[in-house]
C-alpha cells in the first residue's frame, strides 16, 4: 500500500498498548541524508488547539514503533516511557 505524507495527517494515531488515541500526525522527522522517516510527530495535547494549562510537549513516535498503517488509523506501540 502506497501512502503519501499528506495522507498521514488525516489518520488517527492509536497506541496499541492502552488503546488510547494520541492525535494526528502534524509533521515527519526525516533523515535528509537517506530520505528515511525517523519519527512521526504528534501534538502533545492530543490534537486540541488550546488548553487551560498550556500545551504538553510534542510526542515523537519513532518509525520503528509504527506497527500498521491502515486506511483510517495508524497503530503504534508506545510504552508509557515514551509519552
Amino acid at each position: 500500500m502506497l501512502v503519501r505524507a499528506s495522507e498521514l495527517r488525516l489518520l488517527d494515531v492509536v497506541n496499541i498498548v492502552d488503546g488510547r488515541k494520541l492525535g494526528y500526525v502534524y509533521d515527519l522527522d526525516v533523515d535528509v541524508d537517506t530520505g528515511s522517516i525517523k519519527a512521526l510527530l504528534l501534538p502533545g495535547d492530543g490534537g486540541r488547539r488550546w488548553s487551560l494549562f498550556g500545551r504538553r510537549p510534542d510526542i515523537a513516535v519513532p518509525w520503528g514503533r509504527v506497527r500498521k498503517i491502515g486506511v483510517d488509523v495508524i497503530l503504534v506501540h508506545l510504552p508509557a516511557t515514551y509519552e
